[in-house]
């Protein structure tokens, strides 16, 4: 890793979450603040509220004062600057880095307003060379969003080299932005607040009802253009709308909205900041789980009304003359005007504005994406019958789209001297993107349940689609398939996928009609199938890779248990949950957790203690460090910082495995006695639902030995009796039945 050291100034709710990041990236980190009980009490903060990805993280951080301590940037790689937005104050904090800092370190300002080019101005050009845009979203660990500015007197290799440690370190989607105000993701965004706003007190329409129209009719989030108001902070609000319009052109179209209209003047005034205040357009009520509104004329809070989501595709609610629909394409057409008219300006290419306002805002689709779906040309004609201008790259999209896909890719419409064309959009180097993989290919293989595809270099991509990927019989079979179809095609096997859950486990339905029936022999033979096809994944002759980008639990964790490699994204939630449904981990999962817990050190009653107390427990592991921490991962395996790079990285680790590999052997277990275990079932009892101790007791039967070893095939058999005693029991068919109706665990 090229930045092993790393430096922050500026201790608030940014800087230090920066800082923490930086540490799950694995550096050496500084942080500091005026003060340096300031940045310490940070670090602390972050701590309590998941900015580190492992509490022990932390420890990685080493805090100070600015006044006294910038002696410690004398070894850092890369600066971050996170101070107040005011060019004399970082001008100021910068000539002082200079003193310090070693040659080709990196310095970057974290400003979301502040164009480079007024940063860098008359500074020495050994400096200027370093200098550049960072600019990180809130907050800075979950938020995968960075926009990057650099300019002419910026070293490209500089951009180089941190565009790398940003993109895999730190995991994030770095979207080059020209140095412009508020670059991509704010220059949209806050415009499309103030209209959201400005609009809604000209049409006199009232919060919940423009929340619900500038939700997901657009596939915008929930909170609307009201609840994020109050998510920010209504009194930064004005300050960041007003930092646009004083460094923008006057013909510039935000400038038609005011950035503080006299009810917002109100509600600061009484105090009404937003979520982290009193209230804002929206507060607590009396009720629980209620709360009241703002009402717009008045500026006195009220009692909810209901709103329904208007239940219309985006083209024709703006199209409506109602409320509604006025409201829709008051906004969201000045929105989407504004986006194209900035390209170049703000971005070369809209597919870069599509991706900030994804990544940063949340939007499920950026606003070419919505142009597409609405449609440029239909749009095009009602902006002009609106009396609005219409920007010469919409009016381009009229014939073609934005985007469309030709010769097995994707393209984008791109402005030029001469007219725009449409252009190729490829995924960066080392990238897997598997939404082009399936535009450019056909599977191998597909059926109801999976597809089987070729990586290239003689490795194939197993990918489940079933609903939620469960581990119907379909699927099953497909396993079957996949482990003897291999080898006619490929000599390496990555299972993954791109959406957000690898495996949810096995049919919950299937086995709860199973159980309801009081089928034992048709429940087992569901659970065997299932092993049996896990057990010929772990004794395949070739190498067997999981990528795993999001959430694998019950049997989609046991999945992965069976692989002979992991590659997990840094925030994949991975647990064996099966005792939430009443149930033990049927496919294997029991005895290779065993496995792994013995194979790190802990002796028989140590290691079937952590087994019994995490199995009745049902928990999941909330990243990938905490569950290599509690042995779910190996040390082998390999985390990810970049969720984008996940089926890449996987198809790599899969080529390091192939050289000479055999399946590995599979070992023998050591089980303490039944009294080591009653004292886990004891401590626990306390916390446990009645259930809960029933199977509690039965797996502390499963894990108790005299002293022998024990295959792994017995101790699985031992639990499979286990598992089809308590499915065929009405405690476990409750549980199972809440599961499937509401998502959340019965505690019963």
């Amino acid at each position: 890793m090229e930045f092993r050291k790393c430096a922050v100034i500026g201790a608030g709710t940014m800087g230090a979450g920066i800082a923490a990041h930086m540490a799950n990236a694995g550096a050496d980190v500084v942080l500091l603040d005026l003060d340096g009980e300031v940045a310490a009490r940070a670090v602390e903060r972050q701590v309590k509220a998941g900015g580190f990805m492992l509490p022990g993280f932390a420890e990685r951080v080493r805090t100070g004062s600015t006044r006294a301590d910038m002696a410690l940037l004398a070894d850092a790689d890369w600066i971050v600057e996170a101070v107040a937005e005011r060019l004399e104050i970082k001008r100021a904090l910068f000539a002082e880095i200079a003193r310090f800092r070693k040659p080709g370190c990196v310095l970057s300002s974290n400003t979301s307003t502040i164009p480079l080019r007024d940063l860098v101005e008359g500074m020495d050009p050994v400096l200027a060379g370093d200098v550049l845009i960072a600019h990180f979203f809130n907050p800075p660990r979950q938020m995968r969003l960075l926009e990057l500015v650099s300019g002419p007197r910026t070293d490209r290799r500089t951009v180089a080299r941190l565009r790398r440690f940003i993109d895999v370190a730190l995991g994030k989607s770095i979207v080059v932005c020209n140095d412009t105000p508020g670059f991509i993701a704010n220059r949209i965004g806050c415009f499309w607040l103030a209209a959201g706003l400005g609009e809604a007190l000209r049409l006199g329409i009232d919060v919940e009802t423009a929340d619900a129209v500038m939700g997901r009719p657009f596939g915008l989030p929930r909170t609307g253009v009201f609840g994020l108001y109050d998510l920010i902070g209504i009194d930064l609000m004005p300050g960041l709308i007003r930092s646009l319009q004083a460094n923008l052109p006057a013909d510039d179209a935000i400038q038609a909205y005011d950035a503080e209209p006299a009810l917002v003047t109100s509600m600061l005034e009484r105090g009404l900041t937003g979520r982290k205040g009193d209230g804002g357009f929206y507060r607590m009520g009396a009720g629980r789980g209620t709360r009241d509104v703002l009402d717009l004329s008045s500026g006195a809070y009220r009692d909810p009304r209901p709103a329904p989501v208007p239940d219309a595709e985006p083209r024709r609610l703006m199209a409506g003359t109602d409320l509604e629909g006025r409201y829709a394409w008051a906004v969201m057409s000045r929105t989407l005007a504004y986006a194209a008219a900035l390209v170049p300006e703000i971005a070369d290419r809209p597919d870069q504005v599509d991706e900030a306002m994804r990544l940063g805002y949340g939007w499920t689709h950026g606003p070419f994406e919505l142009i597409d779906r609405i449609g440029a040309e239909w749009l095009s004609g009602r902006l002009a019958e609106d009396g609005q201008a219409v920007p010469s790259l919409l009016r381009a999209a009229s014939t073609g789209g934005v985007y469309r896909v030709a010769g097995g890719a994707r393209e984008v419409l791109l402005p030029g001297k001469r007219g725009a064309v449409h252009a190729r959009l490829g995924p960066a180097e080392g990238v897997i993107a598997l939404p082009a993989l399936r535009l450019a290919r056909r599977p191998v293989w597909s059926n109801e349940a999976a597809s089987l595809w070729d990586l290239d270099d003689g490795v194939g991509l197993f990918a489940f689609h079933t609903k939620l990927n469960v581990f119907t019989m379909p699927l099953i079979d497909a396993v079957h398939r996949v482990v003897a179809e291999v080898p006619r095609h490929f000599d390496a096997l990555v299972v993954g996928n791109d959406g957000p859950v690898f495996s949810a486990g096995a049919d919950l339905k299937a086995m709860l009609a199973l159980s309801e029936r009081n089928d034992r022999a048709g429940l087992e033979a569901f659970l065997q199938a299932g092993l049996r096809a896990f057990e010929a994944l772990a004794g395949a002759p070739f190498p067997v890779v999981g990528a795993v980008g999001a959430l694998a639990v019950g049997g989609g964790c046991e999945f992965l248990l069976h692989a002979h490699r992991i590659v997990a994204h840094a925030e994949a939630r991975i647990g064996l949950v099966e005792a939430q449904v009443g149930l033990l981990p049927g496919w294997g999962g029991v005895a290779a957790w065993l496995a792994r817990h013995q194979a790190a050190g802990l002796d028989a009653g140590a290691a079937a203690s952590a087994t019994l107390r995490a199995v009745v427990q049902g928990a999941t592991w909330p990243g990938a460090f905490s569950a290599q921490a509690a042995h779910l991962l190996r040390p082998d395996d390999r985390i990810v910082m970049n969720a984008d790079r996940l089926i890449g990285d996987a198809r790599a680790a899969t080529l390091a495995l192939r050289p000479g590999f055999r399946p590995p052997t599979v070992p023998d277990l050591n089980l303490p006695s039944r009294a080591v275990l009653d004292r886990v079932v004891d401590d626990l009892a306390p916390s446990l639902a009645p259930h809960d101790r029933v199977i509690a007791g039965a797996l502390a039967d499963v894990l108790s030995g005299d002293g022998r070893p024990v295959s792994m095939a017995e101790l699985t058999a031992r639990v499979t009796g286990c598992f089809l005693d308590l499915a065929l029991t009405e405690p476990t068919r409750a549980r199972m039945r809440q599961m499937i109706a509401t998502g959340k665990p019965l505690r019963n």
